[in-house]
């Protein structure tokens, strides 16, 4: 009799981001012209001055594992980036540094989910929070959110949401897929209901940086009334272009931290010496201008699509944050191609790659069936390459 696997991880559904991501980038290795719009990943270097730190690190031999929680240095450095950029009062004490803001979300998890306990995502998620809430033995509870509403969880929905088992509700502004921000006043509406109940918030700021039509962050831990229950998670990868460097950080109580640490430290141990110390040099040097010129060409991308998408008549999120949009593909459901009806997002992605090569990721994995989600952290040549190929693709559909 064959051995089995775990039921757990059977029940996890892969990451459909990183398995799009991976095809179109095989395909593209293949020799095929693929547009790749699919990851999450800014297309601009990491600052230079960030990655002299991380030479000097590996010439210095500072290549060894450290302090499980981070540098004393970094943590440090990272509890002043807490308070300076976001009005949260932490200390390094309460500081845990991670391979990733996504190791950091799981790390949160593990620290405060018990078997059964029930955690609120607002829909439509990042396509991994689901899954790392099924992974520590805890229940998913998905609140369908409005187009109307710019898909963002309203006080009423949250209240209709909690119940006796809640544990925490996952929360990510500026949002991915949607690109969309929450402003200080619905933010603090929404505290207000956190703070009647007892529940954790984990809020997922990785996209703060890239911000547009003026809209600000504002970070929930920063709300005295319920600060000793928000775990905030951030990092390197969107803010610096540090993807690869696999460098995230959560600021919580000290409890939670201690419990994070515990968990990292029978996992990973820490996390990069020398992503670390790159990092460091990040936080602890003014690269407004460089964010700013990333920002910058991120926006000219924004408006090309916005342009384009309004021309094509599909209706679409407008981003005012990260670097997504997402669209409304409904209308092109149910057309037949080629004698296969496109039943679902899924099929359409599908024919868009195979017949248009250009890779998107379907809403399915992000609780929105009927929407799709376009990176636009690519060049603005190969986003223009995209665009006349969706506008062909679209036009032969729409006349089915």
């Amino acid at each position: 009799m064959p051995l089995s696997l775990s039921r757990k991880v059977s029940a996890v559904e892969r990451s459909q981001t990183l398995l799009l991501f991976s095809r179109a980038k095989k395909m593209k290795s293949d020799g095929v012209d693929v547009v790749s719009l699919t990851a999450g990943e800014p297309d601009f270097p990491t600052p230079q001055i960030i990655k002299e730190a991380g030479i000097r690190a590996i010439q210095e031999n500072f290549t060894k594992y450290t302090q499980n929680q981070g540098i004393a240095e970094l943590l440090k450095a990272v509890a002043e980036k807490f308070r300076r950029d976001n009005g949260i009062e932490t200390e390094p004490s309460r500081v845990l540094v991670s391979n990733g803001a996504k190791h950091s979300v799981f790390n949160g998890l593990q620290a405060i989910c018990n078997r059964g306990d029930e955690v609120i995502i607002p829909a439509p998620y990042w396509v991994s929070y689901p899954e790392m809430v099924k992974l520590v033995d805890a229940k998913p509870v998905i609140v369908q959110t409005s187009f109307d509403k710019q898909f963002k969880i309203t006080p009423s929905q949250l209240k209709r949401a909690v119940s006796r088992r809640t544990k925490a509700i996952i929360f990510c502004t500026p949002s991915n897929p949607t690109g969309a921000v929450y402003s200080e006043l619905e933010l603090r509406a929404l505290a207000s209901v956190v703070a009647t109940h007892s529940f954790y918030v984990i809020s997922d700021e990785i996209y703060e940086k890239i911000l547009y039509d003026g809209a600000t962050h504002f970070s929930l831990g920063s709300i005295p009334e319920i600060a000793g229950r928000v775990i905030t998670i951030n990092g390197a990868s969107k803010a610096y272009a540090m993807t690869g460097w696999r460098m995230g950080f959560l600021t919580a109580t000290k409890e939670i931290v201690e419990a994070a640490e515990k968990v990292q430290g029978q996992i990973t141990s820490n996390a990069s010496s020398i992503s670390q110390k790159a990092i460091l040099a990040g936080l602890t040097n003014d690269l407004s201008i460089e964010i700013k010129q990333m920002v910058g060409e991120f926006d000219k991308r924004r408006r090309l699509l916005i342009d384009a998408f309004g021309k094509m008549n599909i209706p679409f999120v407008h981003p005012r944050g990260a670097f997504y949009l997402f669209f409304n593909a409904k209308q092109f459901l149910k057309k037949k191609v080629g004698g296969t009806i496109l039943r679902t997002t899924d099929d359409l992605c599908e024919h868009l790659l195979m017949n248009h090569l250009v890779a998107m990721v379907p809403g399915t994995g992000f609780g929105a069936p009927d929407w799709v989600r376009l990176s636009y952290a690519c060049s603005m040549q190969e986003l223009e390459k995209a665009v006349l190929r969706l506008q062909k693709a679209f036009g032969e559909l729409a006349s089915r």
